[in-house]
């Protein structure tokens, strides 16, 4: 990776893989885009106003840059694309397939992430296999199945490098939630610090697998740079470093800070959502391939969290 574009950089995984590449790189060599403005954290930095679906104005920044490597992250996560379908179709996929073309016409590599969203209820909920049906009943989920299936086509039929992993749901303390069904485990530690009291909008009982983004960042990176040749997947690795439920992840924030309470009060669509992913996938076929390994358990997530939270209030 020499000169890297990363789209929907001003998103909860594009903030902070952006300036983890910059570090890694040089700014000068990482280019962010995104719908939204620049963001604080992304200046000083090359930085474009791109909405995915412009294939034109797409393939300008790529041939201009002469970029090589892209991590294609713009999308409408879990609970905002089911409120507006088309769009998230039309975003979801049209912009992957603009990026397929141009990763084909530059002989770029491609990062495209996925998500536990791309199983279903007829999935295996417990050790869920690397290889395994897959039928979602989400549109998120589709596109995202859509997505491993696009990205292999790409590169069996014309030698795209296209990579990806199945993430878990995902926890940041630098940036605020965008969207996803997931996002109660991020909710929860605003609430813990500023009111000590949290409504829950999934069961106590809803088990889903999780990972802190440090993890989520250090993944992306390590599989880009892993020797190719050791790949037999390539796109849509499980990965995963915690499974755990609301429950626990209460109890674990009452070591912190004893006087937190949580009461749940259920939507019916998030929950629905939830109950169709698996509670907790096999990842050993990443950790064979490149060398997967997760540093951050549920203590240490919450340890972590609490502690970066605390130092911007």
């Amino acid at each position: 990776m020499k000169k890297i574009l990363v789209t929907g950089a001003a998103g909860q995984i594009g903030s902070e893989l952006t300036i983890t590449l910059r570090d890694k790189y040089g700014a000068e060599n990482v280019w962010a885009a995104d719908r939204k403005p620049a963001l604080t954290e992304l200046q000083p930095g090359p930085f474009y106003s791109l909405d995915v679906r412009d294939v034109s104005t797409f393939n300008q920044i790529v041939e201009a840059n002469h970029i090589d490597t892209i991590f294609h992250l713009a999308a409408l996560l879990s609970t905002v694309a089911e409120q507006k379908p088309q769009q998230a179709w039309d975003v979801n996929m049209n912009g992957l397939i603009n990026v397929l073309k141009i990763s084909r016409i530059h002989q770029c590599a491609l990062f495209f992430p996925s998500s536990i969203a791309a199983f279903g209820m007829e999935t295996p909920p417990m050790d869920t296999p690397q290889d395994t049906i897959q039928r979602p009943t989400t549109l998120y989920g589709i596109s995202k199945v859509s997505g491993e299936l696009l990205c292999d086509y790409y590169h069996h039929r014309f030698g795209v490098d296209a990579r990806g992993l199945r993430y878990p749901g995902l926890i940041s303390s630098k940036t605020p939630p965008g969207g996803g069904t997931t996002d109660y485990a991020v909710d929860i530690f605003y609430a813990a610090i500023k009111s000590q009291h949290y409504d829950c909008f999934l069961r106590a009982d809803t088990q889903l697998d999780m990972m802190y983004m440090p993890d989520a960042i250090d993944a992306a990176i390590n599989l880009m740079t892993a020797d190719s040749r050791q790949l037999k997947h390539r796109n849509a690795f499980n990965i995963t470093a915690m499974s755990f439920n609301p429950q626990q992840l209460a109890a674990e924030i009452q070591k912190h800070i004893p006087e937190f309470t949580i009461a749940y009060h259920v939507d019916p669509l998030r929950q629905a959502i939830a109950d169709s992913w698996p509670r907790h996938m096999n990842d050993s076929a990443a950790k064979v391939e490149w060398g997967w390994q997760a540093q951050f358990d549920l203590p240490a997530m919450v340890e972590d969290m609490l502690k970066n939270m605390r130092s911007t209030q």
